[in-house]
């Protein structure tokens, strides 16, 4: 048989920026084996793979693949998966509603449909997970792994720690857009520290000059790596901005709703454009949600060996 895909650019309005992400319409009957297979011939960050929901309620299950391994939720391949499902017949009850309902490995994930003049141009996703607080990592640690000198990494905030809303990173403040610049991952440092409490990727991130904040946004560039996961650079990675402007948002404490703007993949060639939400109240994170623009790409089929193609 002759399975569909198609592929869309993730947190951006213009072809070739944002994160790549496919899209495997019609999984049903591919093993967990076959699926890393095609995820690592298509060798983008991640790819995801289309089945029939457990719950005739909510819309797909989903499952998310990098080149090398299964996650249990990432942040681009839900904004850019329910854009493509969003053009698809078949879906027209979550279009109407605006909204999608994903069964991940880490639990349900809502997944609201963004509009422009009527048309589907992007999703917002809310994570499914509290935010959760890991271990901390010293400065000259993670100065090391990312190849630069312990005074760039800034402490002011917080040190450098794990955090997840659904998937683990270890978050690192840079001192300087400068610094970020420079960074770049140091293999050898990685394989003394990670993974730890899951995390095997670094998001690593410079806060945005006051004028961005005076606009209502509070502003950051970010760069993340993963080589771990086959992945030296990440363009736009939606689970460790959501992640992370969660933490900032606990560490500000209090009860507020806090509007992001983040910045990614400049400095690969691919730049992306994520924007995030959080809710606190009385001090704790009680939601997260981070959203972009996409643009479709790519279309086509494909059959595995040993399967009839018609």
């Amino acid at each position: 048989m002759k399975r569909r895909y198609v592929t869309t650019d993730v947190f951006t309005d213009r072809m070739f920026g944002g994160n790549p992400l496919a899209v495997v319409l019609d999984a049903e009957g591919l093993s967990t084996r076959q699926m890393q297979a095609i995820a690592l011939e298509f060798n983008y960050s991640e790819s995801t793979f289309i089945l029939p929901p457990d719950d005739p309620a909510h819309t797909a299950r989903v499952r998310i693949f990098t080149p090398r391994t299964e996650v249990p939720f990432a942040g681009h391949p839900n904004v850019g998966t329910a854009f493509l499902l969003a053009r698809e017949y078949r879906y027209s009850r979550g279009v109407a509603e605006g909204l999608f309902r994903f069964e991940e490995e880490a639990g349900l994930v809502p997944v609201t449909l963004v509009r422009e003049q009527g048309a589907v141009v992007g999703a917002e996703l809310c994570a499914p997970e509290a935010l959760t607080r890991g271990s901390i990592v010293s400065r000259e640690i993670a100065a090391r792994c990312l190849s630069l000198e312990a005074a760039d990494i800034a402490v002011r905030a917080h040190p450098p720690q794990i955090a997840s809303v659904g998937l683990p990173f270890l978050i690192v403040e840079v001192a300087s857009r400068k610094a970020l610049r420079r960074a770049k991952p140091n293999i050898a440092a990685y394989l003394e520290i990670l993974p730890r409490e899951g995390a095997d990727s670094i998001f690593a991130y410079v806060r945005e000059p006051a004028g961005v904040e005076s606009a209502g946004l509070l502003g950051l560039s970010a760069r993340m790596f993963s080589p771990f996961d086959g992945i030296i650079e990440d363009p736009a990675t939606g689970s460790a901005t959501a992640a992370a402007t969660a933490l900032l948002a606990e560490l500000k404490g209090g009860t507020a709703e806090l509007n992001w703007r983040v910045e990614q993949g400049v400095d690969m060639g691919r730049p992306s454009l994520l924007l995030a939400r959080t809710a606190t109240r009385d001090g704790r994170v009680t939601a997260a949600h981070v959203g972009g623009r996409c643009v479709a790409v790519l279309e086509g089929t494909f059959a595995l060996e040993g399967e009839e193609a018609r």
